[in-house]
């Protein structure tokens, strides 16, 4: 048996095309169609079928999609002899994808540590509109955000940051005064509600939003230059708050604090160079927490 086709049929059910796998394994598309056809052959079964313009696994294929992983990585592991870690030789480029107040804080502290690796070079990337699968593809190696991943993603829950509003008005703010100001709304997808909404509902308040904003920097800008109120993290947004001289007021609902949470792959848990980037993106969360 050919050990190599479970590489291949890794990069496949992940994939779920096959000019993606075999971009993945840097083959081309008619080497990946010949391998496909040898799964199909040894495993008696299509694995992926056309559908429309896309591929779609089989029964079969979803139900061997954990287990070929697993080998997969553990065949990585017993045959990449362990080595210490050499920045100085360290070739890579790492893609670190986040929150924009959290892509903020580590930058620093990673480009400062990155001096001491020349040949490496890091990609800093805004969160996508919609959730992609890009960490269980490869395509990014580290995530900083808010949301817990799902369960073949591993994560680290660094801390987390109490929610405050924002405005220009020095003056202090009541929940009523608060509920009646116009609203900046931060959401990436352009929502116009979240579960703040629910909790004023139930105090019988309810508020208008009149812009979303993709960011915290772009939203607090905006908050600078008017009269309109937002919601944001606060020792996250310090530097910002501070940037736009705006002004910062506690919260009066119990909403419980925003987790800051960093995720990766889990076929990146014994890599050493991996290791390195993930320490450092911690400990500068940790540092923008003031946990440390």
């Amino acid at each position: 048996m050919d050990l190599n086709l479970l590489t291949a049929l890794d990069a496949l059910l992940e994939e779920n095309s096959v000019q993606a796998a075999a971009d993945r394994l840097h083959l081309s598309a008619p080497a990946m169609s010949r391998t496909l056809t040898r799964i199909r052959k040894a495993t008696g079964d299509d694995i992926l079928v056309r559908t429309g313009r896309t591929m779609t696994p089989t029964p079969r294929a979803l139900a061997l999609r954990d287990e070929v992983r697993t080998l997969v990585q553990r065949a990585g592991e017993v045959l990449t002899p362990t080595q210490a870690l050499d920045l100085a030789t360290l070739r890579r480029t790492f893609t670190i994808q986040g929150h924009d107040a959290l892509v903020g804080a580590v930058a620093p502290q990673v480009l400062a540590a990155a001096t001491e690796a020349p040949g490496v070079t890091v990609r800093f990337l805004a969160e996508a509109p919609v959730d992609t699968p890009d960490l269980a593809r490869g395509h990014v190696d580290l995530e900083l955000g808010s949301a817990v991943p799902a369960p073949e993603i591993n994560h680290q829950v660094v801390g987390e940051d109490r929610l405050i509003v924002v405005s220009r008005d020095p003056a202090p703010l009541t929940l009523e005064r608060f509920a009646a100001a116009d609203h900046v709304l931060i959401s990436r997808r352009g929502r116009t509600r979240d579960g703040l909404d629910e909790r004023l509902a139930e105090r019988g308040l309810r508020r208008r939003v009149v812009a979303t904003m993709p960011t915290v920097a772009s939203a607090i800008a905006l908050v600078g230059s008017g009269s309109a109120v937002v919601v944001v993290a606060e020792r996250l947004s310090a530097p910002v708050r501070a940037a736009f001289g705006v002004r910062a007021h506690p919260l009066d609902l119990d909403l419980p604090a925003a987790p800051v949470v960093l995720s990766w792959h889990r076929r990146y848990d014994s890599d050493p160079a991996h290791s390195w980037l993930r320490g450092h993106c911690a400990d500068a969360l940790r540092a923008a927490l003031a946990l440390i």
